[in-house]
């Protein structure tokens, strides 16, 4: 493989369905298309009024969002009232 496509990876945390450790590839930091954003935005306008409705993102080839492997799966965090407080209103 060339350095080219050698992925770079990051560690990133998935939230859902369930918390995740993952290890992904990461866009090149020194591509000359989308200057390592991994992607050009691309603002449009609503046609009637003219006034900013969202951007489009088009993927620059120097990476593969979806390429992921998961490494660890996380526990989930115990959401529990913390001790001295009460659901109970004061009356």
């Amino acid at each position: 493989m060339s350095p080219r496509f050698l992925p770079r990876l990051r560690f990133r945390i998935k939230t859902w369905p369930r918390r995740a450790l993952l290890l992904t590839d990461a866009p090149r930091p020194n591509c000359p298309e989308c200057e390592g954003d991994g992607g050009i935005g691309y603002d449009y306008g609503d046609p009637e009024t003219g006034e900013y409705a969202g951007t489009d993102w088009e993927p620059c080839t120097c990476w593969n969002e979806n390429r992921r492997w998961v490494l660890l799966p996380l526990p989930r965090r115990p959401w529990r009232t913390p001790p001295g407080y009460s659901d109970e209103p004061p009356f």
